[in-house]
């Protein structure tokens, strides 16, 4: 059996994995930001509550671990920002820790039980408030150790001519500190800056997409160029890795139109002809993060 948490700024949320089919929710609990020894007190009362000691710790996070020190990089919890968490827990709880990428998680429960159920080679995107994604091999997360495979949202590769007729865009400074990410462009607050860029309009996300299957042409402009921007880039990383299916997940993926939108985009942009989607709503909604690290808690088992 597996202990998991999915670790957020806000809540702890856990459960008990005791095969792919029977994970066993637990309470939630707050998460202590500031005070690591009260952090590590919420995991080790999850672990002193288990009828039977754990074989393992599998943990999701809004974070990175680096893989060349076991850094982890979590800014929105400081007491394990900067730490070598993998270790200092293990030291601590006694149990072998796993720990992953939220993200990574996501895409895991995808290809364990999602839309990517099924499929060998899984790439699973968040569109969201930034852009991110993950991995899986033959049921194998790629950064099983951590590190920052998947991250086809931040590198300076963002087209600078985009829409038909094409239109100038600027190369956006993204958070991480780059020019031109796919993030600051094609996550939800870059389709709002592109609308401001485009129309002069300050309109959310949400409303844009409204307005553009309500038929409004300023709104179908932004969108075109939108999906123009990412599809060449999301094309390139499916020749690369030669995924299968790219389940999405994060607040765009709810509009199934803008999807399909997407999806037509970039399969016309791969070398493998498909004739069914390959830009697919992710399946796997009901805490993705906890689940992906039950599963990559379970596989651990066997290595």
């Amino acid at each position: 059996m597996i202990l998991c948490f999915d670790i957020g700024g806000t809540t702890i949320k856990g459960a008990l994995a005791y095969s792919a089919e029977d994970i066993r929710l637990l309470p939630r609990v707050a998460t202590p930001k500031d005070d690591f020894a009260a952090f590590v007190g919420v995991l080790r009362q999850a672990i002193e509550s288990c009828d039977t000691k754990p074989d393992g710790v599998a943990i999701s996070i809004a974070g990175v671990v680096d893989e060349d020190n076991g850094w982890a990089t979590v800014a929105n919890i400081p007491c394990i920002h900067g730490r070598d968490l993998k270790a200092d827990l293990e030291t601590e709880l006694g149990l072998r820790v796993i720990i992953a990428n939220d993200a990574d998680c996501f895409v895991m429960a995808e290809a364990g039980i999602g839309a990517g159920k099924g499929h060998r080679v899984v790439f699973g995107v968040i569109l969201g408030t930034g852009v991110g994604g993950g991995l899986v091999i033959d049921g194998r997360l790629i950064n099983a150790n951590g590190g920052f495979a998947g991250e086809w949202g931040h590198a300076p590769v963002a087209a600078t001519q985009a829409g038909d007729p094409p239109v100038h865009i600027p190369a956006i400074r993204c958070g991480c500190g780059l020019h031109g990410c796919i993030d600051a462009t094609c996550s939800a607050r870059g389709l709002e800056k592109l609308h401001v860029l485009l129309h002069h309009e300050d309109k959310s996300s949400q409303e844009i997409i409204d307005l553009w299957c309500a038929g409004d042409e300023k709104a179908a402009r932004t969108i075109q160029v939108h999906v123009d921007i990412l599809a060449s880039p999301l094309a390139l990383v499916v020749n690369v890795t030669g995924a299968s299916i790219v389940p999405v997940a994060g607040g765009l993926s709810n509009s199934q139109e803008l999807l399909a939108e997407i999806d037509r985009a970039v399969r016309g942009r791969i070398l493998r002809k498909l004739s069914r989607p390959l830009v697919v709503k992710a399946q796997c909604e009901i805490e993705p993060g906890l689940v992906g690290a039950a599963l990559l808690g379970l596989a651990s088992l066997t290595d």
